[in-house]
Protein backbone atom coordinates (compact mmCIF):
# COMPACT_ATOMS: atom_id res chain seq x y z
CA UNK A 1 0.00 0.00 0.00
CA UNK A 2 1.01 3.43 -1.23
CA UNK A 3 0.98 5.59 1.77
CA UNK A 4 -0.15 9.65 1.05
CA UNK A 5 2.95 10.66 1.71
CA UNK A 6 4.66 8.04 -0.78
CA UNK A 7 2.33 8.97 -3.27
CA UNK A 8 2.56 12.51 -3.32
CA UNK A 9 6.82 12.10 -3.20
CA UNK A 10 6.51 10.20 -6.19
CA UNK A 11 4.13 12.51 -7.60
CA UNK A 12 6.41 15.31 -7.17
CA UNK A 13 9.00 13.52 -8.88
CA UNK A 14 10.31 15.56 -11.35
CA UNK A 15 13.59 15.20 -13.47
CA UNK A 16 15.81 16.42 -10.44
CA UNK A 17 12.58 18.38 -9.07
CA UNK A 18 13.37 17.43 -5.39
CA UNK A 19 10.79 15.17 -3.68
CA UNK A 20 12.29 16.02 -0.83
CA UNK A 21 9.04 19.18 -0.37
CA UNK A 22 6.79 15.95 -0.53
CA UNK A 23 8.40 13.34 1.58
CA UNK A 24 8.11 13.11 5.20
CA UNK A 25 11.74 13.94 6.91
CA UNK A 26 10.32 14.55 10.13
CA UNK A 27 11.49 18.48 10.34
CA UNK A 28 15.26 17.52 9.08
CA UNK A 29 16.51 20.01 5.82
CA UNK A 30 19.50 17.95 5.59
CA UNK A 31 18.51 16.23 2.60
CA UNK A 32 20.92 16.01 -0.43
CA UNK A 33 21.11 14.59 -3.97
CA UNK A 34 23.42 12.16 -5.57
CA UNK A 35 24.21 11.15 -8.75
CA UNK A 36 25.41 7.97 -9.56
CA UNK A 37 26.00 6.35 -13.18
CA UNK A 38 28.00 2.85 -14.19
CA UNK A 39 30.29 2.71 -16.69
CA UNK A 40 32.89 5.74 -17.94
CA UNK A 41 35.01 4.17 -20.39
CA UNK A 42 37.08 6.86 -21.58
CA UNK A 43 39.57 5.43 -24.35
CA UNK A 44 38.87 4.09 -27.85
CA UNK A 45 35.98 6.62 -29.34
CA UNK A 46 34.63 8.80 -26.37
CA UNK A 47 38.93 9.10 -25.58
CA UNK A 48 39.25 10.52 -29.50
CA UNK A 49 36.01 12.31 -29.07
CA UNK A 50 37.14 14.71 -25.92
CA UNK A 51 40.48 14.96 -28.14
CA UNK A 52 38.32 16.35 -30.90
CA UNK A 53 37.20 18.97 -28.28
CA UNK A 54 33.58 17.09 -27.43
CA UNK A 55 32.33 16.49 -24.15
CA UNK A 56 30.85 13.11 -24.18
CA UNK A 57 28.84 13.82 -20.71
CA UNK A 58 27.45 17.60 -22.39
CA UNK A 59 23.81 15.80 -22.91
CA UNK A 60 23.63 15.04 -19.01
CA UNK A 61 25.31 17.86 -17.87
CA UNK A 62 22.42 20.01 -16.21
CA UNK A 63 21.23 16.93 -15.11
CA UNK A 64 24.68 16.12 -13.11
CA UNK A 65 25.06 19.57 -12.04
CA UNK A 66 21.94 19.56 -10.26
CA UNK A 67 23.13 16.60 -7.87
CA UNK A 68 25.00 17.53 -4.71
CA UNK A 69 27.46 14.72 -5.08
CA UNK A 70 28.36 12.86 -8.88
CA UNK A 71 29.70 9.39 -8.62
CA UNK A 72 30.78 7.12 -11.52
CA UNK A 73 32.64 3.92 -12.18
CA UNK A 74 35.80 4.78 -13.99
CA UNK A 75 36.38 1.48 -15.97
CA UNK A 76 39.58 2.30 -17.49
CA UNK A 77 43.27 3.10 -16.36
CA UNK A 78 44.00 6.88 -17.12
CA UNK A 79 48.13 7.33 -17.75
CA UNK A 80 50.14 7.26 -20.43
CA UNK A 81 52.77 4.61 -19.00
CA UNK A 82 52.40 1.06 -18.47
CA UNK A 83 52.16 -2.47 -20.39
CA UNK A 84 49.09 -3.95 -21.87
CA UNK A 85 48.13 -6.90 -19.56
CA UNK A 86 48.49 -9.61 -22.26
CA UNK A 87 46.34 -12.20 -20.72
CA UNK A 88 43.19 -9.89 -21.41
CA UNK A 89 41.48 -9.63 -24.61
CA UNK A 90 40.19 -5.91 -23.62
CA UNK A 91 42.84 -3.37 -22.42
CA UNK A 92 41.50 0.25 -21.50
CA UNK A 93 44.00 3.24 -21.19
CA UNK A 94 42.61 7.13 -21.86
CA UNK A 95 45.07 10.17 -21.76
CA UNK A 96 45.36 12.23 -19.05
CA UNK A 97 43.65 15.20 -21.35
CA UNK A 98 40.28 13.09 -20.52
CA UNK A 99 40.87 14.11 -16.38
CA UNK A 100 39.44 17.58 -17.58
CA UNK A 101 36.52 17.29 -19.15
CA UNK A 102 36.02 14.26 -16.32
CA UNK A 103 36.73 16.54 -13.82
CA UNK A 104 33.57 19.34 -14.78
CA UNK A 105 30.53 16.37 -14.19
CA UNK A 106 32.10 14.18 -11.14
CA UNK A 107 33.14 14.80 -7.96
CA UNK A 108 34.58 11.19 -7.04
CA UNK A 109 35.09 7.62 -8.99
CA UNK A 110 35.55 4.02 -7.85
CA UNK A 111 38.34 2.41 -8.99
CA UNK A 112 37.07 -1.32 -7.74
CA UNK A 113 36.45 -2.65 -11.62
CA UNK A 114 38.24 -5.37 -13.85
CA UNK A 115 40.08 -2.72 -16.38
CA UNK A 116 41.90 -0.68 -13.09
CA UNK A 117 44.91 -2.49 -13.25
CA UNK A 118 44.86 -3.27 -17.18
CA UNK A 119 48.40 -1.45 -17.97
CA UNK A 120 50.00 -2.85 -14.70
CA UNK A 121 51.22 -0.97 -11.38
CA UNK A 122 53.19 1.70 -12.67
CA UNK A 123 49.95 2.89 -15.23
CA UNK A 124 47.96 2.35 -11.94
CA UNK A 125 50.03 4.17 -10.08
CA UNK A 126 50.41 7.34 -12.37
CA UNK A 127 46.71 7.56 -12.83
CA UNK A 128 46.05 8.11 -8.65
CA UNK A 129 48.52 11.12 -8.68
CA UNK A 130 46.61 12.38 -11.81
CA UNK A 131 43.18 12.03 -10.10
CA UNK A 132 44.89 13.74 -7.14
CA UNK A 133 46.16 16.52 -9.13
CA UNK A 134 42.64 17.22 -10.42
CA UNK A 135 40.79 16.90 -7.10
CA UNK A 136 39.04 14.33 -8.00
CA UNK A 137 37.91 11.97 -5.33
CA UNK A 138 38.24 7.94 -5.49
CA UNK A 139 37.44 4.61 -3.38
CA UNK A 140 37.90 1.05 -4.15
CA UNK A 141 41.60 1.29 -5.04
CA UNK A 142 44.62 2.90 -3.55
CA UNK A 143 48.37 2.68 -3.18
CA UNK A 144 47.97 -0.21 -0.40
CA UNK A 145 45.53 -2.50 0.76
CA UNK A 146 44.10 -0.54 3.94
CA UNK A 147 43.89 2.57 1.34
CA UNK A 148 41.90 0.53 -1.16
CA UNK A 149 39.06 -0.80 1.72
CA UNK A 150 38.96 3.14 3.08
CA UNK A 151 36.19 4.82 2.86
CA UNK A 152 36.06 8.19 0.70
CA UNK A 153 33.89 10.21 3.37
CA UNK A 154 31.62 13.20 1.34
CA UNK A 155 30.31 15.68 3.69
CA UNK A 156 27.22 17.55 2.04
CA UNK A 157 25.18 20.15 4.65
CA UNK A 158 26.11 18.21 7.72
CA UNK A 159 25.54 14.47 6.04
CA UNK A 160 28.85 12.64 5.97
CA UNK A 161 28.32 10.05 3.41
CA UNK A 162 30.99 7.37 3.26
CA UNK A 163 31.75 5.43 -0.48
CA UNK A 164 33.15 2.02 -0.17
CA UNK A 165 34.01 0.18 -3.58
CA UNK A 166 34.70 -3.35 -4.28
CA UNK A 167 35.29 -5.60 -7.19
CA UNK A 168 33.58 -9.39 -7.36
CA UNK A 169 34.21 -10.69 -10.91
CA UNK A 170 36.37 -12.92 -11.32
CA UNK A 171 39.58 -13.69 -11.86
CA UNK A 172 40.62 -12.01 -8.74
CA UNK A 173 43.59 -9.92 -10.15
CA UNK A 174 45.21 -6.66 -9.81
CA UNK A 175 43.96 -6.93 -5.81
CA UNK A 176 45.67 -4.21 -3.78
CA UNK A 177 48.14 -5.95 -0.54
CA UNK A 178 49.59 -4.54 2.24
CA UNK A 179 52.84 -3.39 0.14
CA UNK A 180 51.78 -3.15 -2.92
CA UNK A 181 48.76 -0.48 -4.67
CA UNK A 182 45.86 -2.39 -6.76
CA UNK A 183 42.02 -2.08 -5.93
CA UNK A 184 39.56 -3.68 -3.11
CA UNK A 185 39.00 -7.27 -3.44
CA UNK A 186 35.05 -8.38 -1.80
CA UNK A 187 35.45 -10.71 0.80
CA UNK A 188 32.10 -11.25 3.20
CA UNK A 189 33.84 -10.34 6.71
CA UNK A 190 35.92 -7.87 5.63
CA UNK A 191 33.08 -6.09 3.99
CA UNK A 192 31.16 -6.40 6.89
CA UNK A 193 34.20 -4.91 9.00
CA UNK A 194 34.94 -2.05 6.52
CA UNK A 195 30.84 -0.92 6.87
CA UNK A 196 31.43 -0.88 10.57
CA UNK A 197 34.73 0.85 10.68
CA UNK A 198 32.87 3.61 7.86
CA UNK A 199 30.26 4.42 11.10
CA UNK A 200 32.79 3.73 14.13
CA UNK A 201 36.02 5.01 13.07
CA UNK A 202 35.20 7.82 10.04
CA UNK A 203 31.85 8.53 11.64
CA UNK A 204 29.90 8.39 8.84
CA UNK A 205 26.11 8.53 8.86
CA UNK A 206 25.37 7.11 5.65
CA UNK A 207 26.85 4.11 3.91
CA UNK A 208 26.72 3.53 0.06
CA UNK A 209 29.07 0.67 -1.57
CA UNK A 210 29.62 0.50 -4.96
CA UNK A 211 29.70 -3.27 -6.31
CA UNK A 212 31.51 -4.63 -9.62
CA UNK A 213 30.33 -7.92 -10.62
CA UNK A 214 27.72 -10.12 -11.78
CA UNK A 215 27.78 -11.53 -15.37
CA UNK A 216 28.06 -9.70 -18.53
CA UNK A 217 24.63 -9.02 -20.49
CA UNK A 218 22.69 -10.65 -17.84
CA UNK A 219 19.49 -8.95 -17.01
CA UNK A 220 19.17 -9.90 -13.40
CA UNK A 221 21.25 -10.20 -10.56
CA UNK A 222 22.73 -13.71 -9.79
CA UNK A 223 22.47 -15.51 -6.86
CA UNK A 224 25.69 -14.48 -5.55
CA UNK A 225 24.70 -10.58 -5.83
CA UNK A 226 21.71 -10.89 -4.20
CA UNK A 227 23.12 -12.62 -1.15
CA UNK A 228 25.73 -10.06 -1.08
CA UNK A 229 23.99 -7.44 -1.79
CA UNK A 230 21.52 -8.69 1.43
CA UNK A 231 24.87 -9.21 3.82
CA UNK A 232 25.42 -5.40 2.75
CA UNK A 233 22.15 -4.25 3.97
CA UNK A 234 22.41 -6.23 6.98
CA UNK A 235 25.96 -4.86 7.62
CA UNK A 236 24.65 -2.12 7.88
CA UNK A 237 24.68 -0.15 4.03
CA UNK A 238 22.27 1.97 3.31
CA UNK A 239 21.59 1.43 -0.10
CA UNK A 240 23.77 -1.04 -2.94
CA UNK A 241 24.48 -0.04 -6.21
CA UNK A 242 26.04 -2.31 -8.56
CA UNK A 243 27.99 -2.59 -12.07
CA UNK A 244 29.87 -4.81 -14.63
CA UNK A 245 27.05 -6.46 -16.73
CA UNK A 246 27.17 -3.79 -19.18
CA UNK A 247 23.19 -4.01 -19.04
CA UNK A 248 20.79 -2.51 -16.49
CA UNK A 249 19.78 -5.46 -14.09
CA UNK A 250 16.56 -5.21 -11.77
CA UNK A 251 16.01 -3.51 -8.72
CA UNK A 252 15.28 -4.82 -5.07
CA UNK A 253 13.79 -3.42 -1.82
CA UNK A 254 15.52 -5.22 1.08
CA UNK A 255 14.45 -4.06 4.71
CA UNK A 256 13.55 -1.05 3.08
CA UNK A 257 16.46 -0.58 1.38
CA UNK A 258 17.14 0.11 -2.37
CA UNK A 259 19.30 -2.39 -4.06
CA UNK A 260 20.14 -1.43 -7.61
CA UNK A 261 22.04 -4.39 -9.16
CA UNK A 262 23.45 -2.98 -12.30
CA UNK A 263 23.46 0.38 -13.52
CA UNK A 264 24.69 -0.27 -17.32
CA UNK A 265 26.67 1.79 -19.54
CA UNK A 266 26.82 5.18 -19.47
CA UNK A 267 30.05 6.26 -21.45
CA UNK A 268 31.11 3.43 -23.81
CA UNK A 269 31.01 2.15 -27.02
CA UNK A 270 31.66 -0.76 -29.25
CA UNK A 271 28.43 -2.08 -28.69
CA UNK A 272 25.97 -3.59 -31.22
CA UNK A 273 22.65 -4.50 -29.04
CA UNK A 274 20.03 -2.04 -27.61
CA UNK A 275 20.11 -3.36 -23.75
CA UNK A 276 24.21 -3.23 -24.05
CA UNK A 277 23.56 0.71 -25.48
CA UNK A 278 20.98 1.56 -22.28
CA UNK A 279 21.91 2.57 -19.11
CA UNK A 280 20.94 4.14 -15.96
CA UNK A 281 21.41 7.75 -14.15
CA UNK A 282 20.65 6.77 -10.66
CA UNK A 283 19.36 9.55 -8.71
CA UNK A 284 19.25 9.56 -4.80
CA UNK A 285 17.45 11.92 -2.21
CA UNK A 286 19.53 11.00 1.02
CA UNK A 287 18.41 12.44 4.21
CA UNK A 288 19.74 11.15 8.31
CA UNK A 289 17.48 8.20 7.87
CA UNK A 290 19.14 6.98 4.72
CA UNK A 291 17.38 6.94 0.99
CA UNK A 292 14.33 8.89 1.01
CA UNK A 293 13.59 9.02 -3.16
CA UNK A 294 15.31 7.27 -6.19
CA UNK A 295 14.56 7.69 -10.19
CA UNK A 296 16.71 6.33 -12.80
CA UNK A 297 16.84 8.39 -15.53
CA UNK A 298 17.40 6.27 -18.41
CA UNK A 299 20.66 6.90 -21.07
CA UNK A 300 20.30 6.00 -24.87
CA UNK A 301 24.13 5.06 -25.86
CA UNK A 302 24.68 6.70 -29.90
CA UNK A 303 27.53 4.92 -31.54
CA UNK A 304 30.28 7.17 -30.72
CA UNK A 305 29.91 6.37 -26.62
CA UNK A 306 27.41 9.53 -25.71
CA UNK A 307 24.64 9.21 -23.69
CA UNK A 308 21.57 11.08 -24.37
CA UNK A 309 19.22 10.79 -21.42
CA UNK A 310 15.49 9.51 -22.34
CA UNK A 311 11.74 10.68 -21.30
CA UNK A 312 11.15 10.70 -17.74
CA UNK A 313 8.55 7.45 -18.10
CA UNK A 314 11.42 5.02 -19.48
CA UNK A 315 12.57 5.66 -15.73
CA UNK A 316 11.91 4.04 -12.76
CA UNK A 317 10.73 6.26 -9.31
CA UNK A 318 10.26 5.60 -5.70
CA UNK A 319 9.90 7.31 -2.81
CA UNK A 320 9.88 5.89 1.31
CA UNK A 321 6.34 5.28 2.33
CA UNK A 322 5.87 3.09 -1.63
CA UNK A 323 5.83 -0.54 -1.25
CA UNK A 324 7.62 -0.68 -4.82
CA UNK A 325 8.92 1.38 -7.22
CA UNK A 326 6.67 2.40 -10.40
CA UNK A 327 7.16 3.94 -13.77
CA UNK A 328 7.82 7.62 -13.83
CA UNK A 329 5.01 10.30 -14.11
CA UNK A 330 5.62 12.39 -17.02
CA UNK A 331 5.85 15.99 -16.92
Amino acid sequence: MITKTGLAAVLALGLFVSPLAAADNGGDDSAISLALVGDVMLDETPGKQIEAGHDPFSPFASILKAADIRVGNLECVVATGGNSDPEKIYTFRAHPRTLDVLKRHFDAVTLANNHSGDFGPLAFGEMLSLLDRQGIAYFGGGVDLARAHAPLIIERKGLRIAFLGYNEFAPRSFEADYDRPGIAWSEDEQVRLDLAKARSRHRADLVIPVMHWGWEFERKGNPRQRQLARLLIEAGADVVIGGHPHVTQDVEMYRGKPIIYSLGNFVFDGFDSPEANTGWLLRLELDRHGVRAWQTVVAHIDRVGTPHPGSRSEGMCWARGMEKEQPCADD
